[in-house]
């Protein structure tokens, strides 16, 4: 099994520079990439990384993006002086040459295959390229943009021709959109690319009516492109969370990509000059997390842009530092994403409706009021929105708290099997080992209170490990654990009363099971979902209870439900510990493969800190719970098909009722909202 992060970088691409003014290029400088790898290095995570060589990349791979005039065109700019460099410049739309670009250029290329090479033979689970120039603006026979080769696009033709792959992601999270990704694949459908950038109704670089969210792709590629436009600035943690749970991860998984790229751009983070945006560093910790299960693990990301130096830093060690499996930050502050991000959002899943099962289930529109232009008063002509923006100066002047410091444990995952069972155990994993006094005299105290008539051994001997993993994550010696018990019942009473012991303010419970599971929660402290195979009464507020239909479809109705209820919820709950439990249900012989892929997803919360109690012994279900705690990639679930109309239904109806419930309470579950009028 693959393990460790490759990170990838040379000093060489950063010698090259503007030679003249330019406005438009002058924030492209090559501080960008040895600040980054400073920062890197200064918190230790460079050297945590496996270093991969960088190499040129060859004229052959070069063309499966580029013509060939385009390439023996910019052969030509090593010899060439300062001013025919500007005269061959400005052919292009926002870019420059230097005589050292082309080689720097290679060597980004040659980095980013790299990086494909060594995660596509499992010499690493994932990895970064810090590469320049950037990439996703070029095309076929044009820079653009910065951009010389397109490192991305080029790396998933690469792929699938050396590896014969059939389904790879692009996930672009840059600002700006990647027109020269999209135009590289607007008719193969083996190729999913999604963007996120600001728009502003096409008032804002590149301005092309092609990057809206109509852009679906052509002919075979038909929905394989998607585009979601930000037509404000000033997007937040909250706008990228909804974009994500509501549009790229159901669309995502039900793609089932063999491998995810990552145009990672940096400028959509606070305090940068070209966005505007005000995300702040830590969610890129999140957006790499939510990621890490697709494909079996296997990520690249490559840098894309990024202006501001201190965020750019900050936002790439926030990033790798998940790569290599260190708890996420506690993000705080999640609110109802902005009306013009739920327009966006809404209109990019009625455009895609016809083409993914997940979105089927919606009723097409032609788009909301922000997609037509306002009427000049006076003469009724149509007249383009006024773009919401703000100076540049005041972008680069924002002021944001520096990103706490993330400490790895010195072991992620304790695993606690029933007497005399071993597996075997993924790296990062410990057996819990003999519990201590202390605990053995905590289990007492609570047997005492709570379950005095039990006397069978098999009930009670689990309980220790339970104490013990608990107070191991307490004092960050672990992040998770995995404990099989006999009796539910007493197990999640002894986890729950200790836990309110003090070891969290708030707990997020999910239950997998028919039946019931004695934890309360109508003191606000405690969130439960249920998702079982039988109809499940709704007890107070702070309960999702899910009842979803037996068979073959279970895994897309379930997934639907993790994605657009479970995660929103459980983000803005912002537990301090995730209890995760599996008991008895009837959807038991489809479980392990979706368990573990929520439990993945859940690792975002709680600076990773979650205990999860399995009923009984089962070699599947206990493999793959310890698989998804320690990081290592859970088992794809394959394209997904569509879920039941029963399930669509029952779990829209929660949506609304959850949504309807806390607004009376004057509480708000804003991550749940996906469309306009939820608002």
């Amino acid at each position: 099994m693959a393990s460790g992060s490759a990170l990838i970088f040379d000093e060489e691409m950063s010698r090259y520079k503007l030679l003249w003014t330019d406005p438009a290029c002058e924030i492209e400088v090559p501080e960008r990439l040895t600040m980054s790898y400073e920062a890197l290095k200064t918190h230790d995570v460079a050297q945590r990384c496996k270093q991969v060589p960088v190499r040129l990349a060859t004229e052959q791979e070069i063309l499966l993006a580029h013509s060939e005039e385009y390439l023996e065109a910019v052969k030509q700019t090593p010899k060439m002086s300062m001013e025919e460099l500007m005269a061959f410049s400005k052919q292009y739309n926002d870019v420059y040459f230097h005589q050292n670009i082309y080689h720097c250029a290679k060597l980004a290329l040659g980095a980013t295959l790299q990086l494909v090479d060594s995660v596509m033979k499992r010499e690493v689970r994932n990895g970064m390229a810090l590469v320049r120039p950037p990439g996703h603006h070029s095309q076929r026979s044009a820079a653009s943009g910065f951009c010389v080769f397109n490192n991305v696009a080029i790396a998933a033709h690469y792929a699938k021709k050396n590896y014969n792959l059939n389904r790879v992601l692009i996930v672009d999270w840059d600002v700006h959109h990647g027109q020269g990704i999209q135009y590289s694949f607007e008719e193969d459908p083996s190729v999913l690319y999604f963007s996120w950038h600001r728009y502003e109704h096409q008032a804002f670089w590149p301005n092309l009516p092609e990057s809206d969210y109509t852009s679906v792709g052509k002919g075979k590629g038909s929905g394989f492109n998607m585009n979601l436009p930000w037509n404000k600035v000033g997007m937040t943690n909250s706008e990228y969370l909804a974009a994500f749970f509501h549009v790229l991860l159901p669309v995502a998984y039900e793609f089932d990509p063999e491998l995810v790229l990552v145009s990672a751009g940096f400028d959509s983070a606070i305090g940068d000059p070209e966005g505007e945006m005000c995300a702040r560093p830590e969610i890129f910790a999140h957006l790499t997390q939510l990621l890490m299960p697709l494909a079996a693990g296997k990520m690249c990301l490559v840098l894309e842009g990024g202006y501001n130096l201190t965020c750019l830093a900050q936002s790439v060690c926030q990033t790798v530092q998940t790569l290599l499996g260190d708890p996420a930050p506690r993000l705080s502050g999640l609110t109802v994403p902005c009306e013009s991000a739920l327009e966006s959002i809404q209109n990019v899943r009625s455009a895609q409706s016809s083409y993914w099962n997940c979105f089927k289930h919606l009723e097409a529109h032609s788009g909301t009021s922000t997609k037509r232009p306002r009427l000049d008063e006076k003469n009724g002509e149509a007249k383009d929105p006024a773009p919401e923006t703000s100076s540049k100066k005041t972008a680069q002047d924002i002021v944001w708290p520096e990103p706490l410091t993330r400490t790895p444990a010195d072991s992620k995952t304790v695993v606690a099997p029933p007497p005399g069972v071993e597996i075997s155990l993924p790296e990062g994993c410990q057996y819990l080992g003999e519990v201590s006094q202390s605990t053995t005299k905590a289990v007492q105290s609570l047997r005492d209170k709570h379950f005095q008539d039990i006397k069978d051994q098999n009930i009670l001997q689990p309980l220790g490990n339970i104490i013990s993993a608990l107070d191991q994550m307490m004092y960050k010696e672990v992040c998770n654990g995995c404990v099989v018990v006999s009796d539910l019942n007493v197990s999640v009473c002894c986890a729950y009363q200790h836990t309110l012991m003090g070891l969290a303010e708030r707990v997020l419970v999910v239950f997998i099971g028919d039946g019931d599971i004695p934890v309360k929660t109508d003191q606000g402290k405690v969130f439960l979902v249920q998702i079982s195979t039988e109809e499940i009464e709704e007890k107070c507020l702070n309960t999702l209870s899910l009842c979803l239909s037996e068979g073959e479809s279970f895994t897309a109705g379930f997934m639907q439900a993790v994605l657009g209820l479970i995660l929103p919820l459980a983000y803005e709950f912002n537990p301090g510990l995730v209890l995760g439990i599996v008991g008895d249900s009837g959807a038991k012989a489809h479980l392990a493969p979706v368990w573990g892929h929520l439990t993945s997803l859940l690792q975002g919360l709680a600076e990773g800190r979650m205990l999860t109690l399995l009923q009984d012994y089962d070699k599947n279900l206990l493999e793959v719970t310890v698989s998804a705690l320690s990081g290592a990639p859970v088992p794809p679930l394959g394209p997904l098909g569509a879920p039941k109309p029963e399930d669509v239904k029952m779990i829209e109806k929660q949506r609304q009722r959850l949504q309807k419930r806390w607004s009376v309470a004057q509480k708000s579950w804003g991550l749940l909202r996906c469309t306009v009028s939820d608002s």
